[in-house]
């Protein structure tokens, strides 16, 4: 199995956040070779063939620890996952689904970007199936249901075209919103002969340096968007805030932006 050092260190700053089911989760999807070949293939879809950035293995684990740091800047704060809040699991269970449908998130980008995240609930299938039986008992299956719909749902919703309802899918379509600085489009950037429409993605993306998630001074989650140019604000408006503003997570969120040392920019 070809492991990029990126993607290694990244499985690293994972694991340390993960504990119990999620950690059992994250041990096995890491170890998957199929799930592995599946995030390369889809990152050639999505640069060579498309021309989009990266929606491969670094990414979906850049979106899987973003959408974990806030989970945690939430318990953090006494907020509860909604399978907590109604009764039906417990905090670990909806990190292991947070985690999971992070890392699963855009399987559907090896076949096309059109509707990739509907594509992608049944490329996941096997791999959500693989690690639920794994972890949970056949005297845990109400719980396993609950999980694997969690699942479904923040891999239907992370495009921000679909209503979402729990919080735990809402961590995964910010976390996934949150990857944007400048490293993902290097390769496409390089890649590029000519211009093309659609190429403000591109640019705007290189003028990300940096995308800091913390708390917040007056919300649990603050996320700072530090650029070195101006036309990274397009990704603010255009791609993060429309997530962040579906998102059932929006109230916890303090969003910023920075160019270079100019004075900060508040959204919400």
């Amino acid at each position: 199995m070809n492991k990029s050092p990126k993607q290694i260190s990244l499985e690293n700053k994972i694991l340390d956040q993960l504990k119990g089911k999620s950690l059992q989760a994250a041990e096995i999807l890491f170890a998957d070779e199929e799930l592995q070949a599946m995030q390369d293939y889809a990152n050639n879809v999505s640069i060579k063939r498309l021309g989009y950035n990266d929606h491969g293995p670094v990414h979906m684990r850049k979106a899987a620890l973003n959408a974990l740091k806030m989970f945690n800047l939430l318990e953090n704060r006494g907020v509860k996952m909604s399978l907590e809040k109604e009764g039906i699991a417990l905090q670990e269970d909806s990190m292991l689904a947070v985690f999971a449908a992070s890392l699963l998130h855009d399987l559907g980008m090896t076949v096309t970007r059109d509707t990739h995240e509907i594509l992608g609930l049944e490329l996941a299938r096997p791999f959500i199936e693989k690690v639920l039986n794994a972890v949970y008992s056949t005297a845990e299956v109400a719980t396993k249901v609950a999980v694997r719909a969690i699942i479904q749902e923040s891999i239907f919703g992370h495009m921000a075209t679909r209503k979402i309802h729990s919080i735990e899918a809402g961590l995964v379509l910010v976390g996934d919103g949150s990857d944007m600085e400048h490293g993902r489009a290097r390769i496409t950037a390089l890649l590029s002969e000519k211009p093309r429409i659609g190429d403000i993605h591109k640019y705007s993306s290189t003028a990300i340096d940096k995308v800091i998630i913390d708390q917040g001074e007056v919300k649990p989650i603050r996320i700072l968007v530090k650029m070195n140019q101006s036309a990274g604000l397009f990704q603010i408006e255009e791609v993060l805030y429309p997530k962040i503003a579906s998102s059932p997570i929006k109230e916890y969120i303090e969003l910023y932006g920075q160019v270079e040392e100019e004075e900060l920019l508040k959204y919400i």
